[in-house]
């Protein structure tokens, strides 16, 4: 019965290319608007309200047209995941909220995106408000969206910004195809199993970071340069959203894992330390990448800085052998009249003069290089070649 009624969820063929997003906002009412207060952004995707109910022995997914069509799962003994994908529309979000009996605030905090990551305890339901990242291949980076979660006794409802893209699909898979324990559990485990979903997908995209910052380290110490700079601010700045993403999700899985709700069993916090672990480990490995980046930064400046003493190390050699050269026929370029004097310059009437000047300038330039290649100068300035 589910294979027929599950249907993989449309996926957009091509990413179209949007102007860049400010990373580090959040949302914040305008002050003396009233509150609960929808704010819908007008490139919002209208709401598609997906179903998947199951148990331990059936499992079905459906389109359901109106919020009003979730009212017969609420209170069913199966597990019922209302998955709301798209903000476009005000109509059905308060059509949403009235069908779940969701607070004004509730309401407001899973509309107007983005929000801090947090938990609340609403009685008989829990909230909360999670942002998950994606690796953007393509681009080699990431988005970033915010997934809220309504958690009741027999349902879970998550609102998600887009449609196009989550990380929640393997989640799907097991139900599917009833693999794991998943479809043995509630509500609780489900949305353990989706937090989970959402922390792991932070890992692909620190695994690509990773890999650019090995990349950055050859650059910067071979090759540094104005892009190579750029390189390592967009870095910091992309870690920088990553952490501030997970840093606050810390806080939440340990609220679920230690405070005592009726809506999560006690044998489903003991999942949720794995959430906790995973979380503390992505955020040790940003940190750990942001202490690389900072340290290319430095390593950048410092190759900058060498690469710039060795060009004026080599114009320095340069100079110095060009300088008694230049002394030399600065001297023979004055052109004193020897029949005024004897003293003026007896040399100019030489037979072998113009050779024996050539022979100076050779011989002092000869004396110099030589000089130069015994202190071990030009061992240094032949590596500019290898740049």
């Amino acid at each position: 019965m589910y294979d027929k009624l599950y249907h993989n969820l449309p996926v957009s063929e091509a990413l179209e290319e949007e102007e860049e997003v400010d990373l580090f906002d959040y949302y914040y009412d305008e002050p003396g608007s009233l509150p609960g207060t929808l704010n819908i952004e007008e490139d919002a995707d209208p709401p598609s309200i997906v179903l998947i109910d199951y148990s331990e022995t059936t499992a079905t997914r459906v389109q359901l047209a109106t919020p009003e069509a979730c009212v017969p799962y609420l209170d069913s003994e199966s597990v019922s995941w209302i998955d709301v994908q798209g903000l476009g529309s005000e109509d059905v979000l308060q059509r949403l909220g009235k069908v779940f009996h969701l607070h004004p605030l509730i309401l407001e905090d899973i509309v107007n995106v983005p929000q801090r990551p947090k938990i609340e305890d609403y009685k008989d339901q829990l909230v909360i408000i999670a942002q998950m990242a994606m690796l953007n291949e393509q681009e080699d980076s990431f988005w970033i969206e915010q997934v809220s979660f309504v958690v009741g006794k027999h349902y879970l409802l998550t609102v998600q910004e887009e449609p196009e893209h989550d990380s929640f699909e393997p989640v799907r898979q097991r139900i599917r195809h009833n693999r794991g324990t998943i479809r043995k559990h509630g509500v609780d485990y489900l949305t353990y199993a989706l937090l989970d979903g959402i922390i792991d997908g932070f890992f692909p995209i620190l695994e690509v970071y990773g890999e650019r910052i090995d990349q950055l380290e050859d650059e910067v110490v071979t090759n540094p340069t104005r892009k190579t700079l750029e390189k390592i601010y967009r870095i910091r700045r992309e870690l920088l959203a990553l952490r501030r993403c997970i840093w606050p999700q810390r806080e939440t899985c340990s609220k679920l894992m230690r405070d005592i709700s009726p809506l999560i069993r006690p044998d489903v916090q003991i999942y949720l330390r794995d959430c906790y672990d995973h979380t503390i480990q992505v955020i040790d490995i940003i940190e750990t990448y942001r202490e690389l980046t900072s340290g290319l930064m430095d390593v950048y400046l410092s190759s900058v800085s060498n690469k710039m003493n060795e060009i004026m190390k080599l114009l320095t050699v340069i100079s110095s052998i060009f300088i008694p050269l230049t002394f030399i026929v600065g001297v023979y370029g004055m052109n004193f009249d020897h029949d005024a004097s004897p003293l003026n310059m007896p040399e100019l009437e030489w037979y072998f003069g113009y050779p024996a000047c050539w022979a100076l300038m050779i011989a002092t330039a000869s004396g110099l290089v030589y000089f130069f290649w015994r202190r071990g100068w030009f061992e240094n300035v032949s590596s500019l070649k290898d740049e």
